[in-house]
């Protein structure tokens, strides 16, 4: 495929058809994955690769119950991962760190480079993924069932696998909405409902053609799609809650001696 085509032809797929991919083929996107840049080339990361049925299936709870996550025949999941730097620091008798907030966020910068790099080179191939928030979001429960050691946290996952189905691309926000030049230049009230008004519109019509979603929507009583971010999808209680489990779950990665 031309790039332009497969950046341009992005869609979250979650319907799969019962069809694995070849090794050879996986192969080459995990390759295009770590050819990905990285910070000092430490790359502070690693990828699992998830094809056990019955793995998945106990990963199916700790990603909210999405069907992708047994239909798809593979998940990858990228991980933060600062336990082999460690190691080899150790055996060369250097300092050995990298334990604090900041090595996190860099092994997170650089499992995110790599993911979206294996994601653009399965989608060139004629495959498709689906990205988890659920990764991060129940780190501790994806984490304790890939047996990741101290230093590991898995921050992104997707599923991956031959598309069935073919769904509506999603709007994006305009670029006058997010690029800035030479320096960062707020927002008036008026240009902010310009950005979003392709969103309000589109989005809104989205969730009220399907049924469940606009009975719930009828319910609560919602009347725009920013309430349905905020009081039915991403509540500030439940990201209170994951921001917890992801805290919680840095500490006892050691990934918290800040001092």
């Amino acid at each position: 495929m031309e790039f332009n085509d497969v950046i341009h032809g992005h869609r979250s797929i979650r319907e799969y058809e019962d069809r694995e991919v070849r090794q050879e083929l996986l192969d080459q996107i995990l390759d295009a994955g770590i050819r990905a840049s990285s910070s000092g080339n430490m790359q502070s990361y690693s990828i699992v690769v998830t094809k056990d049925k019955e793995l998945k299936k106990k990963l199916y709870t700790a990603h909210m119950e999405q069907s992708m996550v047994v239909d798809a025949p593979i998940l990858l999941t990228f991980c933060a991962d600062f336990n082999r730097m460690r190691k080899w620091l150790s055996l060369k008798d250097a300092p050995v760190h990298f334990d604090n907030f900041v090595s996190f966020m860099i092994g997170t910068i650089d499992a995110t480079l790599a993911a979206q790099n294996c994601a653009l080179a399965a989608e060139n191939a004629g495959l498709g993924v689906c990205y988890m928030g659920s990764t991060l979001a129940n780190c501790d429960q994806v984490g304790e069932l890939l047996n990741l050691p101290p230093n590991v946290v898995p921050v992104v996952g997707y599923s991956l696998g031959y598309p069935a189905e073919k769904p509506a691309q999603r709007d994006r926000l305009p670029k006058r909405g997010i690029v800035h030049y030479d320096q960062y230049r707020d927002y008036s009230d008026k240009e902010i409902l310009e950005i979003y008004k392709e969103r309000d519109e589109k989005g809104w019509k989205r969730y009220m053609d399907i049924p469940k979603l606009k009975e719930m929507i009828e319910r609560l009583g919602l009347k725009n799609l920013a309430q349905i971010y905020t009081i039915a999808k991403y509540t500030k209680e439940s990201h209170h809650e994951f921001s917890q489990t992801v805290l919680n779950y840095l500490e006892m990665q050691n990934f918290m001696n800040n001092e």
